[in-house]
Formats: structure tokens, sequence, C-alpha cells
């Protein structure tokens, strides 16, 4: 699988396969990866599920090692990174629950900060101010004295990308913010992301179920298939059919001309 180099590319993967260890054997997802993600986009990870969408998103931020390959963050190897330094460039939402705690929100936004606090980890004058941007960003101000555990799930998902926000990092990686939303909530992550990316330059990178909305939204698609993984923006995925055999057709097929998947009716 190769494509050619974006412009302004921030993060890549040379002959990059991906996998996990099974009965101490490699289990191969897939292999040959080469990606280009474009600096200052939102680009949205599709494919079905079990089709290996959360492993490709924890490869590229370090949480899982390759079986094989390369991956380049600003051409430099993420091998050379410490944790530390990534953290700094580099921020992930994964799908796991927040451990129980008396939480504030903003005292959870606040974590993202660690990779900048000292030893006692005390808040700066700076520190604070990236917070309030934070929750000021995804508009989250009347909740910011509420503990955690009392937000809905969408509120939460938006605590969550604020918390990534005050990281302040150049990439913000999330594995499945809407899985657990209804349609309107999702449809709000959606459009904050998108207006995220046009407010901050940021490079966010979304895994999700939602193919048509990902369509509409997204600036680049990363399409993970039975037999390839396809990258481009959605006119350049369409044109080339890659969504025609990602569901079965007696269910639902992809309309070219909508631009959509629709319900087959016959």
């Amino acid at each position: 699988m190769t494509f050619t180099n974006a412009k302004n590319t921030i993060l890549k993967t040379e002959n990059l396969t991906i996998g996990y260890q099974q009965k101490k054997k490699d289990k191969i997802i897939f292999s040959d990866v080469n990606l280009s993600l474009e600096k200052g986009k939102l680009i949205s990870v599709l494919g079905k599920n079990g089709i290996g969408k959360s492993t490709l998103l924890r490869t590229l931020s370090k949480v899982q090692k390759p079986i094989s390959g390369n991956i380049f963050l600003n051409d430099i190897n993420l091998n050379s990174y410490s944790e530390k330094e990534l953290s700094k460039k580099l921020s992930l939402v994964l799908t796991e629950r927040l451990p129980e705690s008396q939480l504030t929100v903003f005292e959870l936004i606040a974590l993202g900060r660690q990779p900048y606090t000292n030893w006692i980890d005390k808040l700066s004058n700076d520190d604070i101010d990236k917070v309030n941007i934070a929750i000021e960003q995804t508009e989250i101000g009347h909740l910011k004295n509420n503990r955690f555990y009392e937000l809905s799930d969408g509120q939460l998902q938006r605590v969550l990308i604020a918390r990534a926000l005050a990281q302040d990092t150049e990439i913000i990686i999330l594995d499945e913010p809407t899985a657990h939303l209804d349609m309107h909530h999702t449809l709000r992550i959606f459009s904050l992301l998108q207006k995220l990316v046009a407010e901050t330059s940021k490079t966010i990178i979304i895994s999700s179920h939602e193919v048509n909305l990902a369509i509409q939204l997204a600036d680049q698609i990363v399409l993970l298939t039975e037999k390839t993984i396809f990258s481009g923006d959605a006119s350049t995925l369409i044109e080339m059919n890659a969504f025609d055999d990602l569901f079965p057709k007696n269910i639902i097929n992809f309309n070219k001309k909508l631009q959509q998947f629709v319900i087959n009716k016959n």
C-alpha cells in the first residue's frame, strides 16, 4: 500500500506492519502501509467493526509497537521521541473508562498540562490560561465546576477533547469519540472538531463508524477495508470506488451521486 506524500506532511508511515501478539505469534492486520497525513487537517479513519482502526491509531501514537516499519512525526522517527517529548507533540483520547475520582471538570482538563508542570504538579499562570482557553474553545464553561462523573456522554467527550487541547499538541488522536452518542451529539462533536481544526490549525485524527458524516466533513479519509487501505479526500476515494465493498451490498449501497451510503430497499 503506497500513497503519494501530501504537502505539509506531519505524520507518515514507511512500510508499516501493524497487528498484535496472539499465542506468542504476530497477528498481522495490515502490512506495507505507507500513509502521509497532512498538517492542519481533520482526518477520519473509517472501516467496519474489528477491521483494525484502533490498532492503527494506537500504533501511530506509540501506545502499541508496530510489528515492523517506521512512523515519522515531523520527519523524526517516533522511536526517537521520549515519552515526555512525545506528550508535547501528540495527545490521545482513547475509549477506556476513566477511573473513579472526585475530579472536577476543570481539574480533569488540567491533567493535560502534566507534560509541562514541575515535579509537584503545580499549575503556572500559563497552564491555567491554557486550560481556560481549552474550556472556551469547547464551549463547556458552564460545566467546569461539575464533577466529571456527573456529565452526560456527550459532555464528557467535550471535556476529554478540552483536556487534549490543554495539552497543546500539534496532533490530537481520538478513538471512536462518538461511539455512545446519538446522532445529534455525534454531529455536534464532528462540527466541534471541524471548528477546532479551522481555529487552531491542529491536526485532528478521529476514528469513527459515521461514514456519511466523515465523507461530508473530513479533509482526509483513511479507509480500512478487507483488502487494502485507501487514503485521500472524499472525492478521490469515491472516484476510486473505495467505498463500494465496505458493507454487504444486500443491506446498504454506496450512492456516488449522493456521495453517501443508502439502505438497499430491494
